[in-house]
């Protein structure tokens, strides 16, 4: 049986090297610097038209939390995670495990899609 080829995890300072970009959704801010995201449904068209004939919204709002709303708005493609987490440092300084945290985010940031590197 053959396996398939696995994907090396990167090392802290390479993951700290990447540039995160956001995925092209609408977003807004909102009170207290709280960002909110308009995020399709589906991608496909069959998707779309089903919200269609079921009278159903194309999107869904996701809204992030204080940390999670700084962190996308850093993520212009100019900023490395490692700025990030200088920026994090500086307006949360006295919250415990912020790299942790920056890494679990930016990780399932990416496998929602809702940001790329």
């Amino acid at each position: 049986m053959k396996s398939k080829k696995q994907k090396r995890k990167p090392t802290i300072s390479e993951f700290l090297s990447f540039v995160p970009v956001r995925a092209d959704y609408e977003w807004t801010v909102g009170d207290e610097g709280i960002v909110h995201i308009k995020v399709p449904k589906f991608q496909s068209k069959w998707g779309k038209r089903m919200c269609k004939l079921l009278h159903r919204k194309e999107t869904f709002t996701a809204d992030m939390d204080r940390l999670g709303s700084l962190v996308w708005m850093q993520c212009t493609g100019k900023n490395t995670v490692e700025d990030i987490l200088d920026v994090l440092k500086k307006e949360y300084g006295d919250e415990k495990d912020l790299d942790q945290r920056l890494f679990l985010f930016l990780r399932q940031m990416k496998n929602l899609n809702y940001i790329s590197y």
